[in-house]
């Protein structure tokens, strides 16, 4: 990825690592080892093997904005979610702790922590329970499930030159979620 990028371009001058599965709420004691592997493998080691390539190349112009998709499940948790919630919480330590190490060399690292948006796996999640819906706008102060422009609205501006002076920060973008 990383590669063609700049085959393609010529440089890195930002990132967006946002791959990342859910995990169907589950009794701990119910839950494999595999599901275990297989969230933090995508989740946490996906955020960490992308920023470990992305930043060699972002080093070579002395500059880069980095933004890793967390979740409001990594600023407080999910019942019955841990493996999913442990994995958000594992961006942000990774956010957190490499935004410091290399901020001196003009690479900012910040991660967003949406609530529920308007994706497919959520749409189907609810598409056939309007109930499970208005628990999930119900859930935000601001009364309604985020749309992805305003995630990738923050993202932009993230990555923009208007925010040079913003690094190890984890923006919600949660309509009011973590607040209450």
């Amino acid at each position: 990825m990383v590669e063609k990028t700049v085959a393609v371009y010529g440089r890195l001058d930002c990132a967006f690592n946002n791959a990342g599965i859910v995990q169907l709420p589950t009794p701990l004691i119910e839950q494999m080892e595999e599901t275990f592997d297989q969230i933090m493998n995508v989740n946490a080691k996906g955020i960490w093997l992308s920023m470990k390539h992305e930043i060699p190349e972002m080093l070579k112009n002395n500059s880069g904005a980095i933004v890793n998709m967390s979740s409001v499940g990594g600023i407080t948790s999910f019942r019955s979610a841990p493996i999913y919630t442990a994995s958000k919480y594992a961006v942000l330590g990774l956010t957190k702790a490499v935004a410091p190490e290399y901020a001196k060399s003009g690479i900012r690292i910040n991660a967003v922590c949406p609530g529920a948006i308007e994706i497919d796996i959520i749409v189907r999640f609810f598409s056939d329970n309007s109930q499970i819906e208005e628990q999930l706008r119900q859930m935000h102060p601001i009364g309604r499930i985020g749309k992805p422009e305003e995630v990738a609205n923050a993202v932009t501006w993230l990555c923009s030159h208007q925010a040079s002076f913003v690094t190890g920060h984890f923006l919600l973008i949660d309509g009011g979620f973590v607040a209450q």
